[in-house]
């Protein structure tokens, strides 16, 4: 018999339901109870897993709990990662770990001294078409990789009550991005050169936001990174990049509903890409979360740490600065 890790997860919105539905698929976790403000999403979600909702102090104060799963929103993060880490938890925790980096700094000193496990949710590293490009990238296929270009795009912008609380774009969208340099690229950033605007969405610039983005990042090998990035892309979710190498060039692509390729006299044609995020990474979500609970059972280390969480903001804020700024920006090693 497999001894299951007792989880409460915290969050039945979305990604919340999508991430108790993979734990509950894992022979190695079970879940106990579910946390949200929402009681009625509380109720259907712990319902439909044969769990119980409770409040975060019930959660935490329980020792048959093992784990937590922080999916709730950004506001929340840091104060359930303390509280967690307090009460000896293993964390899995939604990006950002914070909209603040001190904050997430402060989050990472007590998740290190508590000496409890956290992963941050990065999930496109568990993508299998990305993963299987970062292996063959490794392995030395095309040699040094010398840049990368990543294309980020959303097919509908979000409402503006989402905008103006997400903490920006750099942090709320390409966070995601700036994670996927660091693990492709494996090193960091020494300049950062962020520019943007909202062509078309005036929505947004009048939340003091951007729609498109354009980032240029070196690394100390003068590798380069060039990443853009759009709120509204009229075909879909856009989701792809490229590695060029001194012997060659590695391609990531979209992922669509189907593969089926359609030849006639007046078009080749295939389906559009996934409609949005939950579609596109469905796969690279339950291998996250079989990961999570795989690594606490066998005592190994987590892929995503907090301290990744920490490099991926702390290069949301330098973009966001040099937005601002109008200017690159140079990191002190």
């Amino acid at each position: 018999m497999i001894e299951r890790i007792d989880v409460a997860v915290f969050g039945a919105g979305r990604i919340g339901t999508i991430h108790a539905g993979n734990l509950a698929r894992h022979a190695g976790a079970r879940l106990r109870y579910v946390v949200d403000v929402n009681a009625a999403a509380a109720h259907t979600l712990a319902e439909r897993h044969g769990a119980r909702t409770s409040s975060v102090e019930e959660a935490l104060a329980d020792p048959a709990v093992g784990a937590v799963m922080i999916c709730s929103s950004t506001d929340t993060h840091a104060d359930l990662i303390l509280r967690a880490a307090a009460a000896g938890k293993a964390i899995f925790c939604e990006k950002p770990v914070d909209l603040a980096v001190e904050r997430a700094r402060a989050c990472a000193d007590a998740v290190r001294e508590a000496g409890v496990t956290c992963m941050i949710g990065f999930q496109r590293r568990f993508d299998p078409t990305f993963a299987a490009l970062k292996q063959r990238l490794d392995a030395g296929e095309i040699g040094t990789p010398e840049m990368l270009v990543i294309t980020s795009r959303d097919p509908a912008p979000p409402p503006h009550s989402y905008i103006a609380h997400s903490g920006g774009v750099f942090k709320d969208m390409l966070i995601h991005d700036f994670d996927i340099f660091r693990w492709i690229l494996g090193g960091e950033a020494v300049s950062v050169h962020a520019t943007g605007g909202c062509p078309g969405l005036p929505d947004i610039a009048a939340a003091g936001d951007l729609s498109h983005t354009a980032v240029t990042l070196r690394t100390s090998t003068g590798a380069l990174c060039q990443i853009n990035t759009s709120r509204r892309a009229a075909y879909g979710y856009d989701q792809r990049f490229e590695v060029l190498g001194s012997h060659g060039l590695l391609q990531a692509g979209n992922v669509r509903p189907t593969q089926v390729i359609a030849w006639s006299e007046q078009a080749i044609s295939s389906d559009k890409p996934e409609a949005f995020f939950l579609e596109r990474y469905r796969d690279a979500y339950a291998l996250e979360i079989e990961h999570f609970f795989d690594a606490l059972s066998n005592g190994t280390p987590v892929r995503t740490t907090i301290e990744d969480g920490i490099k991926a903001l702390e290069l949301a804020e330098l973009a966001t600065q040099s937005w601002r700024e109008r200017r690159a920006l140079s990191i002190e090693a």
